[in-house]
């Protein structure tokens, strides 16, 4: 399918604004690179023909998560006879420590790897640990016996450990995964170019209808399968998914556009606060004259663009002044780098 036959969720389709010449190689102006660090071609790149194996990643990742999280408790209290308080209290600490990993996944990323490595590396943990929690629920020494009667025999401190490690790899995997998937694909798109600009957006309603068409087939048939066939095999089939969903996205590799890690953003926040309140005895500057910014048209963040200098918040403008003694300080803060500090505070109040 070619990238502007791909039906839009939402919106409709925009006119073509800038006729691209025939033999030309167009770099995207946003800054991206190929998977060898080199600038890369818009053309044959990027776009939806690399947003499929993104879409395909979230789709089956989503149908791995929710075939285990969704009867999750039942497992527990039936196969490994724990009772209905303690399989709840536990299920829960395993689902909240889920929607805590994503922050190491964003720091890791931002930070260090960039987000396909992260990605790559945290599926890769995720797979490995589903296939322990199938283990678990399929090797008979890897759980209790069946109850004979009203006894139910305990899960042994060893089949517990198997079956929480496996969890809480998938715990872990899945903050590297949830933290970098819908930002990776928006990095797809170049926002510098208005057509491509449109499609982002486009991008978020597709990831979304993906990530409730997982959840819908997990709820609606692996469920069905764990309780009526087994399950070692209502286990194993998310696994088999999550490992189409790593699958999936290796495959893409060749297509996507990759984006330098800038370093963390929690970091250049607090830089542009710290400064700031260093700076109170100052006076806010009128317009940007007096603010410091590199002297080229690259970006004081890794693998960002400028930003134009706004009126919003301008408190933080202090924290890019230029005094003598602090040129060579970490106080000393880019324009670009409290801007995004500023957008940041700005959409949050608005």
């Amino acid at each position: 399918m070619d990238d502007d036959d791909t039906p839009f969720l939402g919106q409709q389709r925009s006119p073509r604004l800038f006729p691209q010449e025939e033999g030309t190689k167009q770099c995207a102006g946003d800054g991206s690179v190929d998977f060898k660090g080199r600038p890369v071609v818009k053309k044959g790149t990027g776009n939806w023909r690399a947003c499929i194996f993104i879409l395909g990643n979230e789709s089956c990742e989503r149908l791995a998560f929710f075939g285990i999280s969704t009867n999750l408790v039942t497992y527990l209290t039936t196969k490994l006879h724990d009772g209905n308080v303690s399989a709840a209290r536990n299920v829960s600490i395993w689902q909240g420590t889920c929607y805590l990993t994503p922050l190491i996944g964003a720091i890791v990323a931002d930070g260090y790897w960039g987000r396909y490595w992260t990605i790559a590396v945290f599926s890769t943990i995720y797979f490995i640990g589903m296939c322990i929690l199938t283990l678990s629920a399929s090797v008979p020494t890897l759980k209790p016996p069946e109850c004979l009667g009203s006894f139910c025999p305990s899960a042994t401190p060893a089949q517990y450990a198997v079956l929480y490690i496996g969890l809480y790899m998938m715990a872990f995997g899945t903050g590297g995964v949830k933290a970098c998937v819908p930002s990776f694909g928006a990095d797809q798109f170049d926002d510098t170019d208005p057509k491509e600009r449109v499609k982002k957006g486009s991008f978020f309603n597709w990831y979304y209808f993906s990530i409730y068409l997982g959840a819908l087939v997990a709820c609606l048939f692996i469920v069905w399968i764990q309780e009526n066939a087994g399950w070692g095999l209502g286990f194993g089939i998310p696994a088999l998914f999550m490992g189409l969903s790593t699958a999936s996205f290796f495959i893409g590799t060749p297509l996507y556009r990759f984006k330098k890690a800038g370093g963390s953003p929690i970091t250049r926040m607090c830089q542009v606060v710290v400064a700031s309140v260093r700076k109170l005895h100052l006076a806010i500057p009128q317009g940007d004259s007096s603010l410091y910014e590199t002297s080229d048209n690259r970006s004081a963040i890794k693998g960002s663009r400028k930003l134009v200098h706004s009126d919003d918040l301008r408190c933080l403008d202090r924290a890019a002044l230029v005094t003598d003694d602090e040129r060579r300080s970490v106080y000393l803060v880019a324009s670009t780098r409290y801007k995004r500090k500023k957008a940041s505070d700005f959409s949050g109040i608005h």
